[in-house]
């Protein structure tokens, strides 16, 4: 680590197999606190670069626990936290919606680090067990369209950060590295990110790893379609920013996506949202990333149609019975 930290310090850069190696060491527990929050703290002060994350990345897939649905297509919809708005879950929401319109959700993600609720949380609160077990998670796919990958219960190499992380409070490149090592790597992903660059940086790595992909910026610093303002869409195809009404629907207020203090507030907007009784703005905004999400995964269909899809899972309560049916597993 010392001479990795010289090397940095000197605005070197770190190769691909280096960044590898140095994960597979911290997984083993070789480093110590003040050295793991030196290393982060350089992340801090300047970007990390595509190559050293593609090698972090490699590192914590290969430690993971592997899980395989075989020819099952499905998708992630996950930010990478870190954009300190304290919204209610909107990813986690627009996974449920996704799935009540009938589509495979393999939805990775775990507890806050830098905001009131992650969705490790709210999920833990209403009663969904974490498991790797495949028999569990496959009768979930496949009964309910959504299971769930707890980050930490598949990458117990996240363990050894896990102190300096929550010490710290703050983003660290661990934010940007947890959407993208999902064990189950699915073939469409639906990412959100809290600076341009990093949807940038998301951009080249989905790139080489050859998968489907949007990757959503909210120009005001969301790390997914606030619908407050202009947002932005990476993909394979490059960069395209739209706004509110360009896909039918209003523009809201920050303060109409407030995510409650603590976990049992936010758990309760959740499933508020999901039993018909959200605001006008708490809907659009599912609308908008759930419908997104379904028009990747369904190329097919117009944006209307798929926001119409994802309007219908949640005016229907099949997004409602579909976090019944995985809470209750």
């Amino acid at each position: 680590m010392k001479e990795l930290l010289e090397k940095l310090y000197h605005h070197e850069t770190l190769q691909r197999a280096e960044t590898h190696q140095l994960m597979l060491e911290i997984a083993q527990g070789k480093y110590n606190e003040a050295s793991l929050a030196s290393f982060l703290t350089v992340f801090r002060m300047r970007p990390i670069l595509p190559e050293e994350l593609m090698g972090f990345r490699d590192g914590l897939l290969e430690l993971a626990e592997p899980m395989d649905f075989g020819k099952v297509e499905s998708i992630d919809i996950v930010g990478t936290g870190g954009d300190r708005k304290n919204t209610f879950n909107i990813s986690t929401l627009s996974a449920v919606v996704v799935a009540g319109a009938g589509y495979k959700v393999t939805k990775h993600g775990s507890y806050s680090v830098s905001s009131a609720c992650g969705s490790s949380n709210v999920l833990e609160y209403l009663g969904y067990e974490f498991t790797n077990k495949k028999s569990v998670l496959n009768r979930q796919l496949e009964e309910a369209n959504l299971c769930f990958l707890h980050a930490p219960v598949f990458h117990p190499a996240m363990k050894a950060v896990v102190p300096v992380r929550r010490a710290m409070a703050v983003k660290t490149f661990f934010n940007i590295l947890g959407p993208l090592v999902n064990p189950v790597q699915p073939k469409y992903n639906f990412f959100g990110v809290y600076d341009n660059s990093i949807g940038r940086l998301y951009q080249y790595v989905m790139q080489e790893s050859g998968r489907k992909f949007n990757i959503i910026y909210a120009m005001d610093g969301y790390d997914e379609i606030s619908l407050t303002g202009k947002f932005k869409i990476f993909s394979e195809k490059g960069e395209e920013v739209l706004e509110p009404n360009q896909i039918g629907l209003q523009q809201t207020k920050a303060e109409d996506l407030f995510g409650g203090n603590t976990v049992p507030d936010a758990a309760k907007i959740f499933v508020n949202i999901l039993e018909g009784n959200g605001s006008q703005s708490q809907n659009e905004v599912i609308y908008a990333n759930a419908g997104l999400a379904i028009q990747l995964m369904n190329p097919n269909l117009t944006t209307e149609e798929a926001i119409t899809q994802a309007k219908e899972s949640l005016k229907s309560k099949k997004a409602l019975q579909t976090l019944k049916k995985i809470t209750n597993s």
